[in-house]
């Protein structure tokens, strides 16, 4: 296949289809938007694309000479734009992309060619979907992303990767690099939820909560619940959301240490399973009330500086605790403390065992991680009935509570 799109006579054929159809995007945009300013038909593109092609062959100098032309012809095009009032320079690119096709595939391979093809018709229909994304867009998280962005790709390597002290053995790399994998996790179920799935179902909400915050989400929905009478579709939600915290941190566990997510697969999966067959039975008796949107409070964007900041500092701090911890009391000691640190976030907890080389075998981590997010299922049952104070907080209470004593029996079961 790759050698008879390199014939030249395909290679021309491509040119020529790609400028083509490239110029009937254009028209049929510009007749829906009843507008006359156009640089030529659709076949001017065509013979722009063949022109591009022909020239590129023969010489390169002839090539810049003909997009030298090209230019001086726009200019004039833009004054006359320019005396209506109208100033768009959107043809004028979509003009020079086209100029493109004949050396690109000359210089390259035909699918780099298609590919271009591909990334201008997409683009430039675009518009109307962008105009829709740009009224709920929040310009600052452009800011916390390009900030983090920065801190990652810039920091991140410069970073010592021995240990930071003899009470702490995690290094200042994976401590960063333990913020940012954390914080995409995160940061994935936020813009799902903020902007992909902004009227969703309260089940929805449940799934993409527990990418964000299983913990969170318990809070938000049993706060909704308080004055509600879908019983059925808020238990459902809440419990989906610990489903996906199962998930989660079985993503979380490959991404850092392998020998660890192994033990854990099985358990975490058979968990997620139970759960979600919990949540279903109680999603489908609710499925009445499933067009039921939630508006709650915005949530805080996981890649904040003083977020990540804080994450980092508490799993240094998780680290020093859980090597002290191991090296006094062993491993009952550790059982202990993740029983504690349950009833807290998890996560720089599960982060310092996943990413420290602490003096403690593959399964006795394994069950620290299962009874850590057992205490957390108990902890989200006692604010699933403190924040909701009736039938749904009891009911979904009871339910992680259950799941809750079957993850800690799992980790002694490793």
């Amino acid at each position: 296949m790759e050698s008879i799109l390199n014939q030249e006579w395909v290679k021309i054929i491509i040119v020529v289809l790609a400028g083509f159809l490239i110029g009937l995007d254009i028209k049929t945009h510009r007749i829906k938007k009843d507008s006359v300013s156009e640089i030529g038909s659709v076949r001017t593109y065509a013979f722009i694309a063949l022109l591009s092609y022909v020239f590129a062959k023969i010489n390169l100098y002839l090539y810049m000479v003909g997009y030298i032309a090209l230019l001086a012809h726009f200019l004039l095009f833009y004054y006359s734009k320019l005396q209506s009032k109208k100033s768009g320079i959107l043809l004028f690119l979509l003009t020079s992309l086209v100029y493109t096709f004949g050396i690109i595939i000359l210089k390259y391979d035909a699918w780099f060619l298609i590919v271009v093809f591909i990334a201008i018709v997409f683009i430039s229909n675009l518009n109307k979907r962008l105009k829709k994304f740009y009224k709920i867009f929040d310009e600052r998280e452009v800011e916390t992303l390009a900030k983090v962005v920065l801190l990652s790709g810039v920091i991140l390597p410069l970073l010592p990767r021995t240990n930071i002290h003899e009470y702490i053995p995690v290094s200042f790399f994976k401590v960063w690099l333990a913020v940012v994998v954390v914080s995409m996790f995160s940061y994935i179920g936020y813009i799902l939820k903020k902007y992909i799935f902004k009227e969703k179902g309260y089940w929805l909400t449940g799934i993409l909560g527990g990418i964000y915050s299983s913990t969170a989400t318990t809070i938000v929905l049993a706060k909704k619940a308080r004055t509600s009478k879908s019983y059925d579709l808020f238990i459902s939600s809440i419990i989906i959301a610990t489903a996906v915290m199962y998930l989660r941190l079985l993503g979380i566990a490959f991404a850092f240490n392998l020998d660890i997510a192994d033990k854990l697969a099985i358990p975490f999966i058979l968990l997620a399973l139970l759960t979600s067959f919990i949540s279903m039975y109680f999603y489908h008796r609710a499925r009445r009330d499933l067009n039921s949107s939630l508006n709650e409070e915005e949530d805080q964007n996981p890649l904040e500086l003083g977020t990540a900041f804080l994450f980092a500092f508490l799993f240094i701090f998780m680290a020093s605790l859980t090597h002290i911890v191991l090296s006094r009391y062993g491993d009952l000691g550790l059982n202990i403390l993740s029983f504690i640190v349950g009833l807290t976030d998890i996560d720089p907890f599960v982060l310092s065992i996943l990413s420290s080389k602490f003096n403690v075998t593959a399964e006795a981590a394994t069950t620290a991680i299962l009874i850590a997010a057992g205490s957390n299922n108990i902890l989200k049952a006692i604010y699933s009935y403190v924040f909701s104070k009736n039938k749904i907080g009891v009911i979904s209470g009871v339910m992680l509570i259950i799941l809750g004593i079957l993850t800690i029996g799992a980790g002694f079961l490793v």
